[in-house]
């Protein structure tokens, strides 16, 4: 099996990157990312090694939208970077109150303004916008999630109001978290729809909020793939709560309904199959693996964040899938605990998260129970293996 991907050295959170040393530098740097280091991320969903495909082999139209939706890209990385020197923290008069939904969804109107003109506010009536809407109901089905499944209050715990900006530029494909508030881009068209279409894709990306709040996983290599996956955990199950769906009917795709008519694909991501979610000729192939054996290496995508979050990925669908009944009740229970547990560092890599949600297991359901053994199988079928884990037969 390879050597680990480089992970962060140290303890501490905004802790320097080192190498291993058996680690050869693969390939050339890609700068135009959509992320950059845990304090200055933006949060996208559309990874982008499919923005990079389509400006290689989309229409001339294609390709022009593609490089545009990267620069905006790394604007907003760059005013975020700058932004977060001179944050705040949110007033009290902000707050909503526990139990107390809060959102408002604001319209660009193909610029590139945000917030942008409100819209619709807590408890106005729908518009006659169906992103709009859509931004609405998917921010409200998120909020419900974590509240009813983990009493969890807003994306912070402290009742957070959840705004969101819709019509985001021109054919701008993506749609991102910037730690303060949600933006959607419409899509080409073409190859992606609007992108308040997908509710897994909106919880996906509030769930990077809750990330920021409870781990502050870095945003780089295993430490971001893991980010990445807890946010796939959270988005597909926001899904199914909301669908009332048990573990063994869900689809498991993040980005449901996201790709166009024609395009030959499904979705973005699957986490039953990954690598299986789309093979186009202009978006190009998944090449999300499946097991630690195919553990992708490069210094792209902040050292292949979305395309290695395939392990953690399936390893969380065999859990749920095996445990049966509705996932949030007990895999989703297990991940959320280890998503806050205090010994989850900034740093931390496969193997220690793995072994956390374990621990977490045998602590929510007793050790050696069910639950906990189908936890510790579910890691070791994706080539993780758990440390201290006792014998298992399933």
């Amino acid at each position: 099996m390879p050597a680990l991907y480089p992970l962060l050295v140290g303890g501490e959170r905004g802790s320097v990157c080192a190498l291993q040393s058996d680690i050869t530098p693969p390939g050339s740097k890609e700068l135009t990312m959509c992320h950059t280091s845990q304090r200055h991320s933006i949060f996208c969903i559309l990874p982008p090694h499919i923005l990079r495909s389509i400006a290689q082999r989309g229409t001339v139209e294609q390709r022009e939208m593609a490089t545009n939706t990267m620069a905006v890209d790394a604007t907003m990385r760059a005013f975020r970077a700058t932004a977060r020197m001179f944050a705040t923290a949110p007033s009290v008069d902000t707050m909503a109150n526990p139990g107390e939904r809060r959102r408002t969804i604001y319209t660009a109107n193909h610029t590139q303004q945000l917030p942008g003109q409100r819209v619709r506010g807590e408890g106005d009536p729908p518009a006659g916008d169906v992103s709009v809407n859509e931004a609405y109901d998917g921010l409200g089905d998120t909020w419900d999630f974590f509240w009813s499944a983990y009493g969890r209050n807003s994306i912070d715990d402290e009742g957070l109001p959840l705004d969101a900006t819709v019509h985001f530029g021109r054919g701008y494909n993506n749609a991102f978290w910037n730690s303060q508030q949600m933006v959607f881009g419409d899509g080409d068209g073409q190859l992606f729809n609007r992108f308040t279409i997908a509710l897994d894709v909106i919880g996906h990306e509030l769930a990077h909020g809750v990330t920021e709040d409870e781990a502050q996983l870095a945003y780089l290599f295993q430490p971001g793939a893991l980010n990445e996956s807890v946010s796939d955990v959270f988005g597909s199950l926001v899904k199914q709560h909301r669908r009332n769906q048990t573990a063994n009917d869900a689809d498991w795709l993040i980005g449901e309904g996201l790709l166009a008519p024609g395009v030959q694909g499904v979705a973005l991501r699957s986490m039953k199959a990954p690598g299986t979610a789309y093979d186009d000729p202009v978006l190009g192939k998944d090449p999300q693996p499946a097991h630690l054996d195919d553990f992708v290496r490069t210094y792209e995508d902040n050292g292949g964040v979305h395309i290695n979050s395939g392990i953690p990925n399936h390893a969380f669908y065999l859990a749920a899938t095996r445990i049966g009944g509705y996932a949030w009740e007990k895999a989703g229970r297990i991940w959320y605990e280890t998503l806050r547990d205090p010994r989850l560092r900034a740093n931390s890599g496969f193997k220690r998260f793995a072994t956390l949600t374990a621990a977490n297991a045998a602590r929510l359901f007793g050790t050696g129970g069910v639950e906990h053994t189908i936890v510790v199988s579910a890691w070791k079928d994706v080539g993780v293996a758990v440390s201290g884990a006792p014998a298992i037969t399933i």
